[in-house]
């Protein structure tokens, strides 16, 4: 293949991806869009969040039709495999955009796609093994990373770039085929997808990126010269996205979460809680990516010795590191303990705090009034019912003793009857 077909390939790819884009885009904020039958939400949602499959045409299509015109030369199976294998992950991200699927049924498809690609490719069965587990591992690193507007647009265009150079240097310009049409469709596709985005890469974009970059690196990596270092050159081209992976599991160790679900922790998340703004995280994240992808294609072309890429490395351990001090979880809510309604009366509530006893006795003069005793015959067995009579209460004495009443009148007794007698 020679590279006016990559240049003719890519320039195909382009267009397709940004026709479909816009006309996706044109109907996705449309203002009436009809709503689904049942009165439930529109449909223009599900169509922003599908986006990615008109990259994943636009990308697959161009590389197709250079194979059919045989572009690919004696490398049409490792492309066509590898070609396929992205094909099948698109469309289970697809069915995973429209519906969630579980995360064991995903891995399986996927191991099932890299299994395919090094098969065709002819690795060794102890290099397919390998090959595989890196496919699988890095497609989901990458498709970690769209968790904000443009950003796995972007780092996906800077390792694209990276895997097209390492195959150009290589000498073997069939494996560039796929990388050219990559780094094409997703620089159509990034205008739609940066912040505020229009359209999303969605599952489908995102894993047919990451298995795309994972399997052109695989397959470039064991048709690499024996000369050179592309066993430690090609892995640093995922530095960013092991990155985010490996911040991603720490902290949720840490937290005692489920490393399974997603939340607000990572790469843009902590950028974004040290005020850094959507369209500047990405820009830091794809000038982060650049740095491992740039050593790494340097040292792969024999310009750089291998121990240069240990600068990348430690400043990205070094990033992880400063990221995770960066807070991500909100803290726990912390529950009041419950309490039961206040049974103290007001004059228990004063301001002095003390509550003054009350007996018995200051119980009973407050019921009959101040000064005021229990009657005497009330109070004395066997008293007289004389001295009841006129209705008013016996007082006491301060040692509690009842006292004798006075009589009704001023008048003894003798003379109230000598009175009584002369009117009779």
């Amino acid at each position: 293949m020679n590279v006016l077909g990559i240049i003719a390939s890519g320039v195909a790819a382009l267009f397709i991806t940004v026709a479909l884009a816009k006309s996706a885009r044109r109907v996705a904020l449309r203002p009436h869009v009809p709503n689904e039958p049942g009165g439930h939400a529109p449909r223009a949602e599900a169509l922003r969040r599908t986006g990615g499959a008109t990259a994943v045409l636009g990308v697959g299509t161009a590389t197709g039709v250079a194979l059919w015109l045989g572009a690919a030369d004696d490398a049409a199976g490792s492309v066509g495999g590898l070609l396929a294998g992205a094909g099948i992950v698109a469309a289970l991200g697809l069915l995973h955009d429209l519906k969630p699927l579980w995360t064991a049924l995903r891995l399986a498809v996927q191991t099932a796609a890299a299994i395919l690609v090094v098969c065709l490719a002819g690795l060794s069965p102890a290099a397919g093994v390998l090959a595989a587990l890196w496919i699988v591992l890095v497609t989901n690193a990458f498709a970690l990373l769209d968790h904000a507007d443009g950003l796995l647009t972007a780092v996906g265009l800077v390792t694209a770039a990276g895997l097209l150079a390492c195959a150009l240097v290589g000498g073997d310009p069939a494996l560039a085929l796929l990388p050219t049409t990559l780094v094409a469709g997703l620089a159509g596709f990034l205008l739609h997808t940066w912040h505020p985005a229009r359209l999303r890469l969605g599952a489908t974009g995102a894993q047919f990126t990451g298995f795309a970059l994972a399997a052109s690196g695989a397959l470039i990596l064991a048709a690499a010269p024996s000369g050179r270092a592309a066993w430690a050159a090609l892995p640093a081209l995922a530095t960013v996205a092991l990155a985010d992976s490996a911040l991603v599991l720490i902290s949720r160790r840490r937290a005692a979460r489920s490393p399974l679900r997603d939340t607000d922790d990572h790469i843009a998340h902590r950028m974004r809680r040290v005020r850094v703004t959507v369209p500047g995280a990405a820009v830091l994240t794809a000038l982060w990516a650049a740095v491992p992808v740039a050593t790494g294609t340097l040292v792969y072309a024999e310009l750089l010795h291998p121990a240069f890429l240990l600068l990348p490395l430690a400043g990205t351990a070094a990033a992880v590191f400063a990221l995770l001090r960066i807070p991500a979880y909100a803290p726990p809510r912390t529950t009041p303990p419950r309490t039961g309604p206040s049974r103290t009366t007001p004059s228990r509530t004063a301001s002095s705090g003390a509550a003054p006893s009350r007996t018995a006795a200051a119980r009973r003069a407050q019921a009959s009034g101040v000064g005021a005793a229990i009657p005497a015959a009330a109070s004395a067995p066997g008293a007289k019912a004389s001295a009841l009579g006129q209705g008013a209460p016996a007082a006491r004495t301060a040692a509690g003793h009842p006292t004798v009443p006075p009589p009704p009148t001023g008048r003894p007794a003798a003379e109230a009857a000598a009175a009584a007698a002369e009117r009779g």
